[in-house]
């Protein structure tokens, strides 16, 4: 299955959901791809305590477009 995730937030709790997401795709054999629009470029500014936004980018093995 072809996946498509368009983040356009710069929320923290909203990348990381989205990302979480688009990794499970991934190891189950998907081919996902996630496009960073509008405020979602911002995401390495996105600092949480709670949410872990970069690790779950840097474990995305699909297609990443900023």
């Amino acid at each position: 299955m072809n996946i498509l995730f368009i983040i356009t937030s710069d929320d923290a709790e909203t990348i990381y959901n989205a990302m979480r997401l688009a990794n499970v795709g991934v190891e189950k054999g998907d081919e996902v791809s996630v496009f960073m629009l509008g405020k979602g470029v911002l995401f390495e500014q996105c600092k949480s305590d709670e949410y872990d936004v970069m690790g779950q980018i840097d474990k995305f093995e699909g297609d990443f477009y900023v």
